[in-house]
């Protein structure tokens, strides 16, 4: 093997649900029939399913499998299933140490969770029972102390280190009191358990004859059942891989909700670390759900009625980028419950003060460089806004967040919006006779009395590279004709007095938000403050714009200068009024000939 053990067993408990296994390795293709060496197969990445095709060609060594290879020789599947999956990951390579739980996911598109039973929770069975008759994938498996001891067998006839699949769960009554117990598989069939309510063990004598003849008829070979008190003291860990909607077919089985978000943390826009770093906390993607239906039973959490929701949150593409380099980030995610007065809103992206203020509900148990990072909550009913972040900030990263719910979640990206009402000077502050304005403007004009492009750059780098406050390298020619573009009136390619005045206090306006958002006072401002900056100056946006702004504008150091963000808010607005005209029917959408489309961007 190739130390890849991990994938053999979630391979093995693919084969044991035959609907999952045929989702992965499509009907129909054979060794015989027409064929042509050339094989499909499909995983689920980050959100989609993905079909990969690969050629019969497998790795050998003196005739034999280097891979995986299953007991009889010609069973070429779960080897040419692994070369379709290393293709998917880059490499064989790349597939060294990883888990069955990813094995688990990328083959039914499900989310994991994980128990370590030494410290299990109060409602594990509940949690058990409910995930088999969701037809969730379980496995569980004793921890190996010793490095030696892998698949040592017990005392009690259990294999260590060797992944074992619970496939039932049942209460009976036992000498007057209830006893839980609990079904398990040995995928290899060869070693049971020996303990009690062993096969032949004299606890089933004390039971309904019926019942045990119900719950013998349900155990197959290399099933077995044992007290759940005694599966805790045996086994070390349990996984749960709980299916998406999208992977079940059969009617009966109570299916989960699912809602998935895909984002990015991109340096200096939307990549903001963990609560240790509150002034850039906020800035990470932010994604709203809302719980309104209870779950059916609340016997899991204190009897409060609750909703219970899955989280997983699974950074993209890193095994891949193993290759050159790039580890896995340490991600986590919090969870807030959203007060009522703020409920209503999607555009509001919560800033600072929200987050200094308000406790997570729920959140990751901690920050950890997995590949997925999951977890259980039971939550009221209400609103809630769910933060995916790597530990450090400034790291750059693709990440796909889902949200399983027992009944159905409405789903909302924070930010979604983009909306712009930049601000516009009062016709009376524009009209305001000033006699010393006046004079300068025609000092500046000229004979024409109009402002050409250079005469612009000239006026406002004279003034602006005074100031020591704000650090400012000069605006250039370009910056100064689409200034004028965007207020000339009447389409001479200059600027009258009236415009000019327009343009000087929308200057003013951006130069007093500037400072504002420059609250440590280094005559820059940091780009992730550029959501703050814009919003006061009128401008919603995605995060999808605001991470284009933060490539566009910022230095290599994050950072705006003052000719930088005048810029931004310059092209912002005449991008926002190109739009404005061309929304005929003012729906949002605009369709545009090749020939306008150059028009637009050529302005």
């Amino acid at each position: 093997g190739t130390g890849d053990c991990w994938l053999l067993a979630a391979i093995a408990s693919l084969t044991l649900n035959e609907e999952l296994l045929y989702r992965v390795v499509p009907k129909d293709q054979s060794f015989q029939k027409g064929y042509a060496g050339i094989f499909h197969f499909q995983f689920w990445q980050y959100g989609e399913w993905v079909e990969v095709v690969i050629d019969d060609r497998l790795p050998t060594r003196d005739g034999q499998l280097l891979f995986l290879h299953s007991e009889e020789g010609s069973e070429f599947w779960s080897a040419l299933l692994e070369k379709a999956y290393a293709k998917l990951n880059g490499s064989y390579e790349a597939l060294v140490g990883g888990s069955t739980m990813e094995g688990f996911e990328d083959f039914t598109g499900g989310i994991s969770e994980f128990y370590d039973l030494k410290k299990p929770p109060t409602s594990l069975y509940q949690i058990i029972r409910k995930a088999l008759r969701a037809g969730s994938l379980l496995g569980c498996s004793i921890d190996v102390s010793r490095a030696g001891e892998t698949e040592a067998i017990t005392s009690q006839k259990l294999v260590k280190s060797h992944a074992y699949s619970i496939t039932g769960a049942e209460e009976v009554d036992f000498r007057g009191r209830p006893e839980k117990l609990i079904r398990l598989r040995n995928p290899w069939g060869n070693v049971e358990w020996r303990g009690a309510w062993s096969d032949d063990a004299p606890e089933w004598n004390y039971i309904d004859p019926r019942l045990k003849e119900e719950l013998d008829k349900k155990a197959e070979d290399g099933e077995f059942w044992m007290s759940f008190s005694d599966f805790l003291r045996q086994f070390s860990r349990l996984e749960i891989c709980n299916l998406s909607p999208d992977s079940l077919t059969s009617e009966e089985v109570h299916k989960w909700n699912l809602a998935l978000f895909n984002g990015r943390w991109v340096r200096g826009s939307t990549a903001g670390g963990c609560q240790n770093y509150p002034a850039t906390y906020w800035t990470n993607p932010q994604f709203k759900i809302r719980l309104e239906e209870v779950d059916d039973s609340h016997e899991e959490y204190a009897g409060e009625p609750h909703c219970t929701v899955l989280l997983g949150l699974m950074q993209k593409n890193r095994r891949r980028q193993k290759r050159i380099g790039q580890s896995a980030l340490s991600i986590g995610y919090a969870v807030y419950q959203v007060p009522k007065e703020l409920g209503n809103h999607t555009d509001v992206h919560l800033g600072q003060d929200f987050f200094r203020g308000h406790q997570p509900s729920a959140r990751s148990s901690t920050y950890v460089n997995l590949r997925e990072v999951t977890g259980r909550a039971w939550l009221p009913p209400g609103e809630y806004l769910v933060v995916p972040s790597t530990f450090e900030p400034f790291k750059d990263g693709e990440f796909c967040l889902r949200v399983f719910s027992e009944k159905k979640a409405t789903a909302l990206e924070i930010g979604d919006v983009v909306a712009g009402n930049p601000h516009e000077p009062h016709p009376s502050e524009v009209e305001q006779e000033d006699s010393q304005f006046k004079s300068l403007f025609e000092k500046l004009s000229g004979q024409d009395s109009e402002i050409s492009a250079s005469e612009l750059k000239t006026v406002l780098n004279g003034v602006f590279s005074k100031r020591t406050d704000i650090k400012f390298d000069g605006f250039d020619i370009n910056t100064c004709r689409e200034m004028i573009s965007l207020l000339d009136s009447n389409e001479t390619g200059t600027l009258g007095l009236v415009e000019f005045k327009t343009l000087w206090l929308k200057i003013r306006k951006y130069l007093e938000i500037y400072q504002e958002t420059d609250y440590n006072h280094t005559g820059t401002i940091d780009a992730h403050e550029m959501r703050t900056a814009l919003k006061k100056a009128g401008f919603t946006l995605s995060n999808q714009v605001q991470q284009t702004i933060a490539m566009r504008y910022a230095n290599s150091k994050l950072s705006i200068d003052f000719e930088g963000f005048v810029a931004c808010m310059i092209r912002l607005e005449s991008l926002f009024k190109i739009f404005k005209v061309l929304d005929k029917e003012q729906n949002g959408i605009i369709q545009l000939s090749l020939a306008e489309w150059l028009c637009c961007v050529l302005v």
